[in-house]
């Protein structure tokens, strides 16, 4: 950001830092700032980060404490530039305040679920959302939320195999897991005929954390080739605001 850009309207900066992505895929450790200096004029400006920085995410601010993140590490792929939200960032954080006001109201945790899925179907795009939350005691994944209870209902859950890719990458080491086609999907997941029979052959599993624990999980499922570097990160702030939803949802397991 230049120095003498002292008119701006308002300012949203969201550093995010990550090295490798384990399982199916990785991520390049990136940076991105972004400033609306005026309803016409915007700068992004994206940089590499350190090797040596910490694996830590600093989110600003914005109307109310809503943190934002607008990250890219490559050219738009398809995907991104299908999504207006991808292209706009008045969109994308629009998205995240519809969120971040459906959580304050009643029917919860449903209703902020409900929100979330919306948005994220705008903001990265998915065929397939379902929410799962981890409950150690017992050893099992149980999902919540679907967006295709026929084929994945409410009420289901997975049994947590400590010795997978899976639990080691995601629910131990916090990172999301990027499938970018067909031969990841089964090699992840053992219903991958079924997830291919809903026009889904392209995953990823984001990890929901709190307290320095993976508490849940968010998987967005779509067409091969669709979640990129760019997408997947865009998913951070989502993932952040469905902690409260997931805590609860936690506590009622117990």
């Amino acid at each position: 950001m230049r120095a003498g850009d002292r008119a701006c309207r308002s300012s949203v900066v969201f550093d995010l830092r990550w090295g490798r992505m384990l399982g199916c895929g990785h991520i390049r450790s990136v940076a991105l700032k972004f400033q609306v200096k005026s309803d016409d004029e915007q700068e992004m400006v994206v940089s590499e980060a350190s090797p040596r920085s910490p694996s830590v995410a600093r989110r600003s601010l914005l109307a109310g404490g809503l943190g934002a993140a607008l990250v890219t590490a490559s050219t738009p792929s398809r995907a991104a530039m299908d999504s207006e939200a991808s292209s706009d960032p008045r969109a994308y954080l629009a998205l995240i305040e519809a969120v971040a006001q459906a959580g304050t109201g009643e029917g919860q945790p449903d209703a902020l679920l409900a929100e979330l899925d919306r948005a994220l179907a705008q903001a990265v795009g998915h065929k397939l959302f379902t929410v799962l939350v981890l409950n150690e005691e017992v050893g099992r994944n149980q999902r919540y939320y679907s967006n295709q209870p026929q084929a994945y209902p409410v009420g289901g859950s997975k049994p947590v195999d400590r010795s997978s890719a899976l639990y080691k990458d995601v629910i131990v080491g916090g990172k999301p897991r990027i499938c970018y086609d067909y031969d990841d999907i089964k090699r992840a997941f053992f219903d991958h005929e079924l997830i291919r029979s809903l026009g889904c052959e392209s995953a990823v599993n984001y990890p929901v954390r709190w307290n320095g624990k993976t508490i849940g999980t968010l998987n967005l499922l779509h067409q091969a080739g669709w979640y990129n570097d760019r997408n997947v990160a865009s998913i951070g702030p989502f993932a952040a605001l469905s902690r409260p939803a997931l805590v609860e949802i936690g506590r009622s397991l117990k």
